[in-house]
């Protein structure tokens, strides 16, 4: 099925099925209306276009997730961060994972029966994944013991499985990851409240949590070679959902502030941000569709989405004086969020750091 074919066949279904979202935007009202999306969508197939037919997809190209992914975004049937999350996690469980474990996983995550987290950052290693002190030590009988402190790791207190980073030897060749069941004696969730008001991020600690050797992805020392390519995933199709989102929110201002006595410069600054940020991102998609392996050039994603993302939500404070400041609204708490677009996921300041030695070849310095 190619693009034009897959876009119009779910269209037509979604119109038959109604998916929107309930009255309760808190953040368990958005994980209970995630796992009922997907759910509905894996039933009827859509999602599972785009998989290997051995994680129980029905083939294709990637592309289609992102077809799939932007319909999902510009109809808010689902929060996009959220739901993008399988396009980071579920190719590293493919091709890290024994494939009798990827087998029987991961359609668990893309049918929404489970939610999973990621735990890479902490408390004195965040952007710099090189530092990470989080032990895994072998215990002499197919197990590993794991201690430390995990995060800003999204939804972990909702989350069936992890995607862990550990330490095993010094360097970067001596992080390891596993695939760590989350009600394994000796984690504890702690939610964090962040400025925008919501739960989203947890820290997580592991006090002599036992994981089974079978459940580590790869081999050991191949954790940072796990982080490099899931990465790019992160910054692929996840920004083409967020993207396609931002331009919903787009409309929406120039619905709702009075444009006739704006500056149309801030309106022109944002819509110019945000179709240079679609550009590149549909640059990465066809590179991902062709077969290309996406490295250290994705960093130019992350720091346009960034920008664009930040640049919005400032007209949309600009245009609609008052409202951020003065009320408790979408608008406020969207505002609050994207001050961080330019942390998660990586520093703006590493992001250019990256362009500029792995890209530019300016050094070191």
């Amino acid at each position: 099925m190619n693009v034009t074919e897959f876009r119009a066949g779910l269209r037509g279904w979604l119109e038959d099925n109604d998916l929107s979202a309930g009255p309760d935007h808190s953040l368990d009202g958005q994980v209970a209306q995630l796992a009922r999306v997907r759910g509905a969508l894996y039933d009827a197939g859509w999602m599972r276009y785009g998989w290997p037919t051995e994680v129980g997809g029905v083939g294709g190209p990637a592309v289609l997730r992102a077809v799939l992914g932007e319909e999902v975004a510009t109809r808010d049937l689902a929060e996009p961060g959220i739901y993008s999350m399988i396009e980071v996690l579920a190719p590293t469980m493919i091709s890290y994972a024994r494939p009798e474990l990827a087998a029987e996983m991961v359609p668990l995550l893309l049918s929404g029966r489970e939610q999973w987290c990621q735990g890479f950052s902490e408390p004195g290693s965040g952007s710099d994944l090189a530092s990470l002190t989080t032990r895994a030590d072998p215990r002499g009988d197919d197990t590993w013991v794991i201690n430390g402190q995990k995060v800003w790791t999204s939804l972990a207190q909702y989350s069936t499985r992890c995607v862990l980073l550990t330490r095993t030897a010094p360097g970067h060749g001596g992080i390891t990851a596993f695939f760590v069941d989350m009600n394994t004696p000796g984690i504890t969730v702690r939610p964090l409240r962040t400025m925008h008001g919501v739960d989203e991020f947890a820290e997580v600690y592991f006090d002599d949590v036992v994981v089974p050797e079978d459940r580590m992805l790869g081999r050991p020392g191949d954790g940072w070679r796990v982080a490099m390519d899931l990465l790019p995933h992160e910054r692929s199709t996840c920004f083409w959902h967020r993207i396609a989102y931002l331009f919903t929110r787009l409309d929406r201002l120039l619905t709702e502030s009075n444009t006739a006595t704006s500056d149309d410069g801030d309106l022109g600054a944002a819509y110019l941000a945000l179709h240079t940020a679609r550009c590149r991102s549909h640059a990465t998609q066809q590179r991902l569709a062709n077969g290309a392996q996406l490295g250290p050039e994705t960093s130019i994603d992350k720091v346009l989405l960034a920008t664009a993302e930040q640049r919005l939500f400032d007209t949309a404070r600009d245009l609609l004086p008052g409202v951020l400041e003065l009320g408790e609204n979408e608008w406020r708490t969207e505002f609050l969020y994207s001050r961080a677009a330019t942390i998660y996921g990586g520093t703006a300041e590493i992001q250019r750091n990256i362009i500029a030695r792995r890209l530019l070849d300016l050094g070191a310095e």
